[in-house]
């Protein structure tokens, strides 16, 4: 800490006193508290709290002390909840101010503020310390080396992370989303008959990586998408917070199932020759040059209704298993008397498409789901009404479940736009300084 005396210093929240060493405070979870290691003279402190102790070492916060002491909750055991008796927007308030968010809270909690925001149309911008918005050349004097590089580091990962978090985060996302646009436009046009005829090459050559494909306008393109999504990931790995943890992020996986197939296409087309049984058969090649699909996916990190599906179903795994259990439990019931029915019994009418139950599934299925392709259907009294019975119940087991999942979806859809619009503040904000 470089102002103030003595091996400790002492947090005086709404009259609740918290001692903590000089050290601890360097690296604290609460931003607002963390602020003070680096603080260089009582007016920079004043800038963070509200008063000033000299004699004591005492730093006071006209904030709410109860609130303070559940936050301080979090710090020691990693859990956050809401003090009772208390509005939720005002504790998420206090949140704010210390330098929490949203995504801090327990499940429960996050549900609860989530539905007081979506019925009170309230939104709260994060509170950036003083300065740092317009970031002079003063306060750069006066900052250290370390606070430098890692609001750079910030910058760069909010930049790559947040499309909405500047204005030059919203030209790098459309960007991508040109990129994405133009190979997916690449790929279903590399499928077509006319985008072979001029060279008259068979599929499994189609397939090949050789050095007369990437001559090719195809090849080209390909090669410079890859390229910018091989940029893209590193950079964004190099400024992440938590390597570990951006690599088990889904987006992050996605993002290397699409990459991946290239280069393994090229150092298979490079290792195994162009005349081997592999490349021959084209099997494998084909398969992996068609997983290129999952650059689509890719534009969740841009669009709320993408980021709102995929977290949709995170939230609600629970009510899905339990979905597929009710379907799971119907075929089973519904395959077996429809076999029976249909072919099972010496009623002198026996249907080829009902032999088995596996065969039997199928019809279970789609009519379940309601879409009835009419490839097979019952051709027996009691398999017709056993039939509208299966519609029926159908109806009602996906009806079930989909209430919760509506709920959910509606919740993060609320969560991700009051994210957007937060970042989207900031970025007004960072153009008008």
């Amino acid at each position: 800490m470089n102002f103030g005396r003595g091996p400790s210093v002492v947090l005086n929240v709404g009259g609740t006193r918290y001692s903590f060493s000089r050290e601890v405070l360097k690296d604290f979870p609460l931003r607002r508290v963390s602020r003070l290691h680096g603080c260089l003279s009582e007016q920079d402190v004043l800038e963070v709290c509200d008063d000033y102790d000299r004699e004591r070492n005492e730093y006071f916060f006209d904030r709410h002390s109860e609130a303070f002491g559940f936050i301080m909750l979090y710090v020691r055991h990693g859990h956050l909840r809401f003090v009772p008796h208390m509005c939720e927007l005002s504790f998420y308030n206090e949140m704010i101010y210390w330098g929490l968010e949203g995504s801090h809270l327990d499940y429960c909690c996050q549900r609860r503020l989530d539905d007081r925001m979506s019925e009170t149309c309230t939104y709260y911008a994060a509170e950036e310390p003083p300065g740092e918005a317009a970031g002079g050349p003063q306060d750069k004097g006066r900052r250290p080396a370390g606070a430098e590089g890692r609001k750079w580091l910030e910058r760069m990962r909010r930049t790559f992370e947040e499309p909405t978090s500047s204005l030059a985060a919203q030209v790098l996302a459309t960007v991508s989303i040109l990129f994405v646009i133009v190979s997916m436009v690449v790929l279903c046009a590399s499928t077509l008959p006319e985008w072979r005829a001029p060279e008259n090459r068979s599929v499994e050559e189609q397939s090949r990586y050789t050095a007369e494909s990437v001559r090719e306008p195809s090849g080209i393109i390909e090669a410079i998408c890859i390229g910018w999504f091989t940029a893209e990931c590193i950079v964004r790995f190099i400024v992440s917070k938590n390597k570990c943890e951006f690599v088990r992020r889904p987006l992050n996986i996605i993002d290397l199932l699409a990459i991946t197939p290239y280069y393994i296409s090229v150092l298979m087309t490079v290792f195994t020759g162009e005349n081997s049984q592999l490349q021959r058969a084209g099997v494998t090649l084909r398969v992996l040059r068609m997983m290129r699909i999952f650059w689509v996916i890719k534009l969740a990190r841009h669009f709320i209704g993408l980021q709102t599906l995929g977290l949709t179903l995170k939230r609600c795994y629970r009510e899905m298993v339990m979905l597929l259990v009710f379907i799971c439990v119907a075929m089973a019931i519904f395959s077996a008397l429809s076999q029976l029915l249909e072919n099972g019994l010496d009623l002198g009418t026996k249907n080829k498409d009902y032999a088995s139950i596996p065969a039997a599934c199928w019809w279970v299925i789609i009519s379940m789901t309601t879409v009835g392709y009419g490839d097979m259907c019952p051709i027996t009294v009691p398999g017709r009404i056993l039939g509208g019975i299966c519609v029926v119940s159908g109806i009602v087991l996906l009806a079930l479940p989909i209430t919760f999942i509506y709920h959910s979806f509606v919740q993060c859809y609320h969560e991700l736009k009051f994210r957007s619009a937060r970042y989207s503040r900031s970025l007004s904000a960072e153009f008008l300084n």
